[in-house]
């Protein structure tokens, strides 16, 4: 609990810190933000990939509105029983609004009391939060139906370029490439910041926050996930590698890297829902720079790198996704609602050596799902192949980026 001039002090400060932050580029999400609806939008994402900066760009388009940010040392002992008194000072500071601007508001328990009852009283919201089970746990319990959920990820190619200032090409492509998407270490060229930042989340988002005795295991299979993107992986692999009691303790690790974002897995291609949990899962890192700080080895194997951006690109777009494999494999076909509508191969460079390998995974899928044309993501490479009666089309990914924006 904060007394009320205490409270009182702590957001006449957080005002006045709103105009030296830096107002950064419009993000792909802005115009996709929309408030006024009964409902409250919720800005979700790994920590430092700019939730904080799009809320305040939203919130410059409204005169009036309150704004807090729980993520706040001089604010570690709010209570939800605070906001009664947080509401009272902003309406005797700011006069009446409809408008609340709340950043990483999990850091309150059972702060979806007081949004709901602020909701049923026709308040708008738009709320931040890094951990994505927390958020969706409380928003399912109390919020039912009462919030859109938005996801934000470290900058796209598009993104990456706007921030620059840089023109599309291969050159820029290999900076984004090898950096990522992180504002910040974009800005600063700091690894360090990318090393604290892995240790911040797994720290606060995981070992605080699910209260385990020790980081060192949870710390250890994150590396080893994060620098083994687009590799298969099960949970009784993981239990042997790390000497864990059970299969369940590496799903509960895994659920918690995946609830940080710092890691996605992506399954196995099955009608069946019950072979698709029980198939094996491949696993992509949230972000190519945050990776390559981690690891020598992920940066050796640009295969890999590179098919980790398209991941990325896909999950950005919200698209469904999941490999395919029977006799041979390919890397990524697109579901929406119960339909594949796109299959997808991943290769840094197409050769004599690899072509029949490539051809024959994308060929399988197209195939089996009755699509007329396939899609090989490559470096650099821009062509039109005829496989088995199928279009292949070879495209670079930064222009695919690009197309698909």
């Amino acid at each position: 609990m904060i007394l009320k001039e205490t409270l009182k002090a702590i957001v006449k400060a957080q005002r006045r810190e709103l105009s030296s932050y830096d107002p950064g580029i419009e993000r792909e999400a802005f115009g996709k933000i929309f408030l006024d609806v009964p409902f409250a939008v919720v800005i979700s994402g790994i920590r430092r990939c700019g939730k904080s900066t799009l809320l305040r760009q939203v919130m410059k388009q409204k005169h009036s509105a309150y704004y807090f940010k729980f993520e706040d040392p001089r604010a570690e002992n709010f209570e939800v029983a605070d906001f009664e008194k947080l509401d009272e000072i902003l309406r005797e500071e700011y006069g009446d609004s409809e408008y609340y601007f709340f950043d990483e508001i999990q850091n309150v328990e059972k702060w979806e009391l007081y949004v709901r009852k602020m909701l049923d009283g026709k308040k708008r919201f738009l709320l931040t939060g890094s951990n994505a089970s927390l958020l969706s746990k409380e928003l399912g319990t109390r919020l039912t139906g009462r919030h859109l959920n938005l996801e934000l990820f470290p900058f796209s190619f598009r993104e990456f370029l706007a921030f620059t200032g840089k023109k599309a090409g291969a050159d820029s492509f290999e900076e984004y490439f090898q950096k990522g998407g992180f504002p910040e270490y974009l800005a600063s060229g700091r690894v360090d910041m990318l090393q604290e930042l892995f240790e911040d989340i797994i720290e606060r988002d995981i070992v605080v926050r699910h209260r385990l005795k020790s980081a060192k295991i949870i710390k250890e299979m994150a590396l080893y996930l994060l620098t083994n993107a687009g590799k298969e992986f099960s949970y009784n692999s993981l239990k042997s590698v790390f000497a864990l009691g059970s299969a369940n303790t590496a799903a509960d690790y895994v659920s918690y890297l995946e609830d940080s974002y710092l890691l996605f897995t992506v399954p196995k291609f099955e009608y069946s829902l019950k072979k698709e949990i029980v198939n094996p899962k491949k696993v992509y890192s949230v972000d190519n720079g945050l990776s390559a700080a981690s690891s020598v080895s992920f940066t050796a194997d640009k295969g890999r790198m590179l098919e980790n951006l398209v991941f990325l690109h896909l999950k950005r777009q919200n698209k469904q996704v999941s490999y395919f494999r029977e006799k041979n494999e390919c890397d990524f076909v697109v579901k929406e609602k119960r339909a594949v509508t796109a299959a997808i191969q991943v290769c840094y460079q197409l050769t004599d050596e690899n072509k029949d390998r490539e051809l024959k995974g994308l060929s399988e899928a197209l195939e089996k799902f009755g699509l007329k044309d396939g899609l090989i993501l490559t470096y650099d490479q821009e062509d039109e192949l005829k496989a088995a009666n199928k279009r292949i089309i070879l495209k670079p990914v930064w222009k695919w980026m690009l197309d698909e924006g």
